[in-house]
């Protein structure tokens, strides 16, 4: 999963999924899959023994030394270590101290891997951290979105019996989907206040959405754009994951109430190819705007 930094993007995620666009829609979040036969050239077709001993049959794909992407297959042609995805990333590299470590690796007789920057730890500045993701499973998986009734017993747990006041607000607060919607959300998440994804592969469970509102209808979910089969619901990415991102709460910081993503319910054409597959961006309701 990819994603643009800038939060004027996502806005524009939020016009275009309403529009349908089956063509090639502008959006800043990009999902693509990537599965690969049990028997290939990566990895042992058997199970992982879970011992420290699985090793990789090779060495996977050539990173990017300035942004860590995938695709480096553009090859420094001084010190022949370094590899970049664009001429872009490669000049950008040179200027911030890769001009002196090519030197030292070419008038060295056996280059030392310190030189160069680790895997995972790359120089450009809008690189988020890597985290290490703890799977666990939710016990009695709700397959409904919103809760009615879960979310007046939020209210009537905290306050009791409610007076003249507090009905009235209740009465408000039940005629808000948002508000019912959003307790449910937060009461839910209060299993697990950590949790930044959400995954569940069973074509019958539904995201668990924030809001009431920017939720897609049947005909807003596209059908597979490489089999043209249905789309269902795989994982969704949480609002938690932008506290470790560190991301700051300013006017303009990227922000969602949570980003749902459906891929191919058949699972088309498994090989060692990237297929792209559809996310949904569902904003705050400040944000929210349906053409």
């Amino acid at each position: 999963m990819f994603m643009c930094p800038s939060m004027a993007c996502l806005h524009r995620d939020q016009h275009e999924q309403w529009t349908r666009n089956q063509g090639n829609p502008r959006r800043s979040v990009r999902v693509f899959r990537c599965q690969l036969p049990r028997t290939n050239v990566f990895y042992s077709s058997e199970p992982p023994s879970r011992n420290n001993s699985d090793k990789p049959l090779c060495a996977g794909a050539a990173l990017c030394h300035w942004c860590g992407t995938w695709k480096g297959d553009k090859i420094c042609g001084g010190c022949k270590k370094s590899r970049y995805c664009s001429e872009k990333h490669q000049a950008l590299h040179w200027r911030s101290g890769h001009k002196n470590d090519c030197l030292q690796i070419i008038n060295s007789s056996e280059a030392s891997s310190s030189v160069l920057p680790a895997v995972g730890k790359v120089p450009a500045r809008t690189s988020w951290p890597e985290y290490q993701i703890a799977i666990d499973d939710e016990v009695d998986l709700d397959s409904d979105g919103c809760d009615e009734d879960s979310s007046k017993s939020l209210v009537m747990q905290k306050h009791g019996k409610p007076d003249d006041t507090m009905q009235s607000w209740m009465d408000q607060f039940e005629a808000d989907a948002d508000n019912q919607c959003w307790a449910y959300f937060q009461e839910r998440i209060s299993r697990a206040p950590e949790q930044v994804l959400r995954y569940c592969r069973d074509p019958n469970v539904k995201p668990l959405w924030a809001l009431s509102a920017g939720r897609p209808s049947n005909p807003d979910i596209p059908s597979c754009s490489y089999c043209k089969g249905p789309l269902c619901y795989e994982f969704q990415i949480m609002p938690q994951l932008l506290y470790y991102f560190g991301v700051r709460n300013e006017p303009n910081s990227l922000d969602w109430a949570t980003i749902v993503v459906y891929t191919c319910q058949e699972t088309c054409d498994q090989n060692i190819s990237y297929k792209e597959e559809f996310a949904w961006v569902q904003l705050y309701p400040t944000s929210i705007s349906r053409p």
